[in-house]
């Protein structure tokens, strides 16, 4: 279904002119329009001409229950009505409480307080407000640093901006907030150069990828760092996993130093690993988590930082707050939206459908390493990135301009064109990354195979 004629050209008119993109070179539509989506419809998505895709990248890692859930749009309805908004600056309305402790129930140690934002770059910044102010009512006002990883993507406010390992993104925007620290990521593909030690197992990796966080709080002085950051599985640079005994001894690091463990799971909370969050599947128990994107599975926008209940514990007493808060965090709207989104995730069995189709999604996409031009699959759950190469035996990547031929030049228009939405991106090494709405199954990953084994061999051939 098109729209009619008229509006078609004017929305697109509007989205030319009017429009600015986030995260856009605007010169890639300049003789064009800009591909406009105007529905969802499960795992697909159509746009204003009518044709379909397949969504392989839930929207941006958020669609958890597919596009066109009528029981998520009742909800937001019924809420707005009833009471559409009120802050929660020292008020409360049920639907923050009742969402509040329902994410409580469901994170792993005492992670009962759970602070609203709007989205994952606010849960970012709050996490690391929440951990200076912390550190300075406990008698160590000096601990105020953070550390992360090489890479890392953490938001986009300048708090998180800072966090974030990615200097592209943070050069136009300095000088940002002092006191982050980089270390290593966890990428055992790219060990040999990492490290500088060819040939080390998974485990002597994930020994050594942790211990230089130890290293790096050794460097700064223990009495300065308040936090560390992570992601389960790091999305920048090509859903990158851990490797095995990597947060059991991040855990040991941070307990003996008095120091934070952030798990950022923007993305990787609410099924995107087939657990409700990241770190219950790697096995490891953080101070804080962070999480927004499939909370609502995009119907409304929300997000929350949720911290153990110790770190509560100094803001009980006299005149003594956070300071922080943003009006429209925990909105009425879409904390009734998450909680519908939640009913559906148990009624659904969605947790048990991610894990049990996980084999099946990283089979049919191993089987693109027959390809030249793939290097690495990799990733969990519903995650995976494939990193493409030049050279499979020596794993040499691509320079600046075959990067920006291959991957903006050609690969992710190719791909839409064919009929699949997804992510080709070189923030580290270049990767295309994979992330369906959950509801996906063998159909779906079938088409994904198929797409971009065909893209792929063009790409190859261009080279």
């Amino acid at each position: 279904m098109t729209q009619p004629e008229t509006d078609t050209a004017a929305v697109l008119k509007a989205a030319q002119d009017n429009l600015w993109l986030h995260f856009t070179r605007h010169s890639t539509h300049g003789g064009g329009e800009v591909p406009t989506i105007v529905r969802g419809d499960g795992a697909y998505i159509y746009d204003i001409h009518g044709k379909r895709y397949l969504d392989g990248l839930a929207g941006l890692f958020v669609v958890q229950m597919g596009h066109g859930r009528a029981e998520l749009a009742e909800a937001a309805a019924k809420q707005a009505q009833e009471l559409a908004f009120f802050p929660l600056w020292s008020y409360a309305h049920p639907k923050a409480a009742e969402l509040a402790e329902r994410l409580a129930r469901y994170t792993p140690g005492d992670l009962n307080r759970v602070f609203f934002t709007t989205g994952g770059g606010e849960a970012v910044e709050s996490a690391w407000k929440l951990a200076k102010q912390y550190f300075k009512l406990v008698g160590k006002p000096l601990k105020h640093k953070v550390i992360s990883r090489a890479i890392a993507y953490h938001g986009t406010p300048q708090g998180a901006l800072s966090i974030t390992g990615i200097p592209m993104f943070k050069q136009f925007f300095e000088p940002l907030v002092p006191g982050s620290v980089r270390v290593p990521n966890t990428n055992h593909y790219r060990a040999d150069e990492i490290t500088g030690f060819p040939g080390m197992t998974p485990e002597q990796f994930g020994r050594w990828a942790a211990d230089q966080v130890g290293k790096a709080i050794e460097m700064e002085g223990p009495d300065t760092v308040a936090a560390v950051f992570v992601e389960p599985v790091q999305n920048a640079g090509g859903c990158i996993p851990p490797p095995p005994g990597y947060f059991q001894r991040l855990r040991e690091i941070c307990d003996t130093y008095d120091v934070l463990l952030v798990s950022d799971e923007v993305i990787c909370a609410f099924g995107r690993l087939g657990t409700m969050f990241g770190g219950q599947k790697f096995d490891y128990v953080p101070d804080i988590i962070t999480c927004a994107k499939g909370l609502t599975s995009g119907y409304s926008p929300i997000g929350a930082m949720i911290a153990h209940e110790r770190l509560f514990e100094p803001f009980k007493e006299g005149a003594t707050m956070f300071a922080h808060g943003y009006t429209f965090g925990g909105h009425p709207v879409s904390a009734a939206v998450a909680l519908a989104n939640l009913d559906l995730f148990e009624r659904e069995d969605i947790l048990g459908h991610v894990e049990r189709n996980e084999p099946v999604f990283r089979a049919t996409l191993e089987k693109l390493r027959d390809l030249p031009i793939v290097g690495d699959v990799r990733g969990s759950g519903y995650f995976y990135g494939i990193e493409l190469v030049k050279d499979k035996a020596t794993k040499q990547t691509f320079n600046e301009g075959e990067s920006e031929r291959l991957l903006r030049g050609f690969l992710s228009k190719a791909l839409f064109d064919a009929g699949l939405y997804c992510r080709a991106d070189d923030r580290g090494d270049p990767v295309v990354q994979l992330a369906p709405p959950l509801i996906s199954g063998p159909q779906q990953f079938d088409e994904m195979e198929s797409i971009l084994r065909s893209v792929l061999t063009e790409a190859w051939a261009r080279l």
